[in-house]
């Protein structure tokens, strides 16, 4: 089992916390999603504002949970050979399982969803030993009815820069 950094806390999402963005805001966010690591200055330029009030609105997009800046890691560079997509299926409060489930380690994103499965989670692992062993704290909740693997073999296409308008 690798060691996981905890200090970065997980975002799990509220969907009763929607923020009116203008589009300032949302000039903003594309700035962000272009390159997150570009400065006020140069952002202020592009959406017409000056560096401190590009600071206070980056900051109030952080602090509402609408952007989040970090750095995106290919699993595979980092010595994780397995990832996964897993098909859940459940009993009892969706809810209640989804937040066991997103506590388990090796889990890095989960979903409720509709349709043949209650639940979509990613897992990320070492290596098929690593994977067996999160598949089986998955299958040990005591919810979960079945699970289904859905195993990446190559990734194709991943993007964060979802359309602000």
């Amino acid at each position: 089992m690798t060691e996981q950094d905890d200090s970065a806390p997980a975002v799990r999402r509220n969907p009763s916390s929607n923020v009116a963005l203008d589009e300032t805001a949302k000039r903003i966010i594309e700035q962000l999603q272009q390159d997150g690591r570009r400065s006020y200055a140069a952002m202020g330029k592009a959406v017409g504002l000056s560096e401190a009030a590009v600071r206070q609105r980056v900051q109030r997009l952080l602090e509402a949970g609408v952007v989040q800046v970090v750095g995106v890691t290919d699993p595979m560079m980092l010595g994780f050979s397995r990832q996964a997509m897993i098909g859940i299926r459940c009993s009892g409060e969706l809810d209640k399982v989804a937040d066991e489930i997103a506590d388990l380690p090796g889990v890095e994103y989960l979903v409720i969803t509709a349709g043949s499965f209650d639940l979509l989670a990613e897992v990320v692992a070492a290596d098929d030993d690593q994977l067996l062993e999160i598949l089986g704290r998955l299958r040990s909740v005591e919810s979960v009815t079945e699970t289904e693997s859905f195993l990446y073999l190559k990734l194709r296409k991943q993007t964060y820069a979802w359309g602000t308008h």
